[in-house]
């Protein structure tokens, strides 16, 4: 066993061991503390990051590195070219790892740092290791070349951005805003505004209570509450949103749209699947190919006006009792369809005959009329229902 100098400036106390563990991998660990500080930086080219809140007394770190080789004095080596530096300058306490020279090679490390819980800002940054903070009434700021995150108990709102790693979150108070390169997005409870994005995974998000901007290359988006409005998109994937407080802007290239309620007027488009919105004031809704399903409620909302869009595939609306509405409806290619309403003041008519293009139409006004909704298939059935409350 044996002892590496460190350089640590101000810090109050600090030991350093090196001990073999098994064939092929030396371990170096280094243990230190550090006061008076406000603000916690970290910055690593090697190795993964824990931050937890809750210590009694100033700041601790526990460092552990580890080589992976079965030279003692390669090992030694290695350590050495790794600098580590614990130091306080003002009200910043610095922990830092550079790498002298090359590339690191069978080579990891993994640092350890308590911190008080009232401490006001926490940033970590490391070259491609995963980062994990907690317990902290603060503000984090997290960045990672490609490692998964992990964020919990947060008081002061958070950024996380990973080359291409997962992130989850527990609970944040305050705007949070996470960026992967193609990593999912979980959020479980953010009391705050949250933009949520990645190259191509899936993002979640349980609760939202201030809105939330939610954008993948491709994958599916599921949003289970939020309070405020949502504007969601992908290229691909499937959306699923459930009850949304406000409006709502929904986007995919190719997939499904589910809504179960929104409080506020509802943008959907796809490129070519269903769209399925519930208990909602107003809607423009356009798919390429697919069926649309809509309920219509009245809600705080100011009035809008709606149209429901589709190439190819049926459409069905259901109309609560108080709602009021002046509907215009179309089938393009008539021949084989129709349009059927449970409303005596919706007048259907057709302009052709069997043995030629024959179009099909719908007007009418509900409840006294009130905001146009446009209503229109190429091909396929349209349908208006009533909808109990």
């Amino acid at each position: 066993m044996g002892v590496l100098a460190m350089l640590a400036p101000l810090a109050s106390t600090q030991e350093t061991r090196i001990s073999r563990q098994g064939d092929g991998v030396w371990s170096q660990e280094i243990n230190g503390s550090l006061s008076g500080a406000k603000v916690l930086r970290v910055k690593v080219d090697v190795g993964s990051v824990i931050v937890k809140g809750g210590s009694p007394q100033g700041i601790s770190y526990d460092i552990h590195t580890r080589s992976y080789t079965s030279s003692e004095q390669d090992a030694r080596r290695q350590f050495e070219s790794y600098k580590l530096n614990a130091y306080v300058r003002g009200d910043t306490a610095w922990i830092v790892g550079d790498w002298q020279g090359g590339r690191p090679r069978k080579f990891s490390g993994e640092f350890t740092v308590n911190v008080p819980r009232d401490i006001t800002l926490v940033k970590i940054e490391t070259e491609g290791g995963n980062i994990d903070a907690s317990a902290v009434a603060g503000r984090v700021e997290a960045q990672s070349g490609g490692g998964s995150m992990r964020l919990d108990d947060i008081g002061g709102g958070a950024h996380a951005e990973t080359g291409g790693g997962s992130i989850d979150v527990g609970t944040i108070n305050g705007d949070i805003g996470l960026h992967t390169g193609g990593g999912s997005i979980v959020v479980h409870h953010g009391n705050g505004k949250i933009i949520a994005e990645t190259g191509g995974g899936s993002i979640e998000i349980v609760s939202a209570t201030q809105g939330a901007s939610i954008e993948t290359g491709g994958g599916a988006i599921e949003v289970r509450q939020c309070t405020g409005r949502v504007k969601a998109e992908t290229g691909g994937g499937n959306i699923d949103l459930g009850d949304i407080g406000g409006p709502a802007e929904i986007q995919t290239g190719g997939g499904s749209i589910h809504l179960a309620s929104a409080k506020g007027h509802v943008e959907a488009h796809t490129g070519g699947g269903g769209i399925e919105l519930f208990g909602v004031p107003s809607a423009r809704v356009e798919t390429g190919a697919g069926g649309i399903v809509v309920k219509f409620v009245k809600t705080d909302a100011a009035p809008n006006e709606s149209k429901l869009e589709t190439s190819a595939g049926d459409i069905t609306v259901y109309i609560a009792p108080d709602v009021a509405l002046s509907v215009r409806a179309s089938v393009d290619l008539g021949n084989g369809h129709h349009i059927t309403s449970d409303f005596p003041d919706i007048h259907i008519g057709s302009e052709g005959d069997q043995w030629g293009p024959r179009t099909l139409h719908a007007e009418g006004k509900l409840n006294g009329g009130g905001p146009v909704l446009k209503v229109r298939t190429t091909t396929g059935d349209i349908c208006f229902r009533r909808a109990k409350q």
